[in-house]
């Protein structure tokens, strides 16, 4: 399982790379006497680089308003400006869009034109961080692969805003206004190649809703969540990397086996409320309960495996995994209990 996950991730960085490499050689290639043509077309307040002349820099130029984007653009940098509004019209050449960079403007979901975003039909990547949104910006483009939203003033998502986003790999809210009211059932519906969903910094004080089944990756972190139903997991059974620091977890909120999913491997429940070590799965390679109210550690009580079996497998039984173990900022006292050295014998490091 370590193995596939690790693979597809590594996967799609290397195909994101190659892409992106072997697009910039072929304009690395060009003619320097098709350089003045690409300048003369270039808005006199971005930055037209002749060695990439699919690409314009317009960021961090005071800008409020967005300029005329020629056609042969395909990545597109207006972050750190002062735009308020994003209207069709400078986009009406730009037709190849693949990203557009807006974070850190002033736009508004009444600044966005109805339906310019959906007629870009090539555009992968859309950031607008550190905005001015309400919510959800709607219609989308189809083929979009990540949408980056965190830091606005998000606190509804229309109903239906991403059903039709099947390649979308990556959904960032983080640090908005999301109530638990705000996800339902059939909010995450149609995004069937979800690999990281980030909902950290929000007001959820219960789990949200009908994750996507393919979620690799789920961050959770700094809301208020005090319990895990039962069989959470079941539903995303392919969760590897798992958020839900700085929440109120107690220990009656965790279900007997809530934690002990065998794809979860990194477990990050830091600044809660524990006075225990809940049961974690045999895979389990990185745990992180610091700052908690644990007082003591046994290491028989929460080896996922029997001692005693284990030794008598040794390395090519089913041993448990873990190999990061951080305590610090609970109540315990070292030394490191010798139980814990035989249960875990891949483990290296241990923070008390």
């Amino acid at each position: 399982m370590t193995i596939k996950v690790y693979t597809s991730l590594l996967l799609l960085f290397l195909v994101n790379f190659v892409w992106t490499r072997t697009v910039r050689q072929v304009y690395d290639d060009l003619d320097p006497d098709h350089w003045s043509h690409y300048t003369s077309e270039c808005p006199q307040e971005c930055f037209c680089p002749p060695s990439f002349p699919n690409a314009l820099y317009c960021d961090n130029k005071g800008l409020k308003e967005i300029p005329p984007i020629p056609a042969r653009i395909w990545y597109l940098y207006l972050q750190n400006n002062q735009i308020e509004t994003l209207p069709e019209k400078p986009f009406v050449n730009a037709t190849h869009l693949r990203w557009i960079n807006l974070n850190k403007n002033k736009i508004t979901n009444n600044g966005i034109e109805s339906g310019v975003l959906s007629k870009m039909k090539r555009l992968l990547y859309l950031f607008l961080e550190e905005n001015e949104l309400e919510e959800v910006p709607a219609p989308l483009p189809v083929g979009l692969e990540q949408l980056r939203l965190a830091r606005n003033k998000i606190s509804r998502i229309p109903e239906g805003v991403f059903s039709h986003l099947e390649n979308l790999t990556m959904l960032d809210l983080h640090q908005n206004s999301l109530l638990d009211s705000a996800l339902q059932s059939d909010t995450f519906q149609g995004l069937n190649n979800l690999m990281q969903l980030n909902i950290a910094k929000n007001s959820l004080k219960k789990m949200p809703l009908s994750i996507p089944a393919n979620t690799l990756q789920l961050f959770l972190d700094n809301n208020s969540i005090e319990v895990i139903p039962d069989n959470y997991f079941s539903a995303i059974p392919k969760v590897t990397f798992l958020r839900l620091n700085y929440n109120k977890l107690s220990d009656d909120g965790i279900p007997p086996n809530g934690f002990n999913v065998s794809s979860i491997l990194d477990l990050q429940l830091s600044h809660n409320q524990l006075t225990k070590i809940p049961p974690i799965n045999a895979h389990l390679e990185h745990l992180h309960l610091d700052h908690n109210k644990i007082k003591s550690v046994n290491g028989t009580q929460i080896c996922p495996v029997s001692i005693a079996l284990e030794e008598d497998y040794g390395y090519y039984g089913n041993i448990p995994r873990l190999r990061y173990l951080r305590l610090d900022g609970n109540e315990i006292q070292p030394p490191i209990p010798l139980d814990i050295m035989i249960c875990f014998r891949l483990l290296q490091a241990v923070v008390i």
